[in-house]
């Protein structure tokens, strides 16, 4: 198993296994590998990735589960949900926030399953509504700092369908400026301005049937 976890935008690989791909990369001169499952190796990495040159790191253990349990608690774990937003002439809805496109997405309240977390969440954002869920695409993994605290957030991706002709309305509050419906022939502007996270998302809501 695998999972890449996005520290800004450079990435931390969490593996039992030693892919090519994982190879490849580790020949880098600033990327970082550990084998070593303890509390100092990991603070180590930590301290690692906080460097201007730091390019990568692989985790690696033969018991993922044990390995993915003791880097999270390194962690105050928050989970989110998102979406993929298609409306009926195969045109996808993104955000513009704080200077960077994005796709609609936000902490699941308590008690709240993802798929009515992202429903709301795209809601709220977007002014879209009657979506219709068609399918779970995945799940991405982003760290980030506040109030003093280490926070590792997993959100849940989730594709959804919608009316062509809806009225947008950014909800500015949450540093929504601006919301756009691109087509797939121009999904590269998009992609030129947003976080390696939905980078990853989009391909893998591309690369299924």
């Amino acid at each position: 198993m695998q999972l890449k976890i996005y520290f800004d935008e450079k990435p931390v690989f969490l593996c039992d296994e030693l892919t090519a791909e994982l190879n490849e990369l580790l020949h880098h001169p600033d990327a970082v590998f550990i084998d070593e499952l303890s509390t100092p190796a990991i603070n180590s990495l930590l301290h690692e990735i906080k460097k201007e040159n730091f390019h990568a790191g692989v985790v690696f253990d033969k018991d993922f589960k044990k390995l993915k349990k003791m880097f999270f608690k390194h962690f105050t774990s928050i989970e989110a949900a998102g979406g993929i937003v298609q409306n009926h002439k195969k045109e996808l809805l993104f955000i513009f926030r704080l200077d960077k496109w994005d796709l609609p997405k936000g902490k699941i309240e308590k008690k709240e399953s993802p798929e009515a977390a992202a429903t709301r969440e795209i809601e709220e954002e977007t002014g879209v509504r009657n979506l219709f869920l068609k399918k779970k695409v995945g799940e991405t993994y982003h760290t980030y700092n506040a109030y003093g605290k280490h926070y590792l957030k997993t959100t849940h991706w989730f594709y959804f369908t919608c009316e062509t002709d809806q009225k947008l309305v950014p909800q500015l509050e949450e540093n929504i400026t601006s919301l756009q419906w691109f087509k797939t022939k121009d999904i590269r502007t998009p992609m030129a301005l947003t976080y390696g996270s939905i980078k990853e998302i989009m391909h893998k809501f591309f690369d299924e049937p």
